[in-house]
């Protein structure tokens, strides 16, 4: 890969240069690497865990469906239907304040 403002650097810069190009594209695939780790890990837990827990599980679905639904609706007023659907929080956030957030809701 050629860049023109590596013309006015001497070979040493150069070399300098390309060495902690490589180094830091070195570092972001370790990182990379790592975060994929840790997402098998969460992913292998949160299956342990409502494989464990079946009630957890048709709650967390139960919980994603009305996310949906909602989101549905604020989608449908947008697009201006007929119904007046007043404008929710998040479900998550009910459960969970501080991790659902206000979609919607200025």
């Amino acid at each position: 890969m050629y860049n023109d403002e590596y013309d006015n650097l001497s070979f040493e810069e150069q070399l300098h240069l390309t060495e902690s190009q490589i180094i830091q594209r070195h570092n972001q695939q370790m990182f990379l690497r790592r975060n994929a780790q840790l997402l098998q890990q969460e992913l292998s837990l949160e299956a342990e865990l409502l494989e464990d827990n079946p009630e957890l599980a048709q709650v967390i679905h139960s919980l994603n469906m009305r996310e949906i639904q909602s989101h549905q609706r604020g989608l449908e007023n947008v697009l201006g239907s007929e119904e007046s659907v007043p404008k929710e929080q998040s479900v998550w956030s009910k459960f969970f304040p501080g991790l659902g957030g206000n979609y919607g809701v200025d």
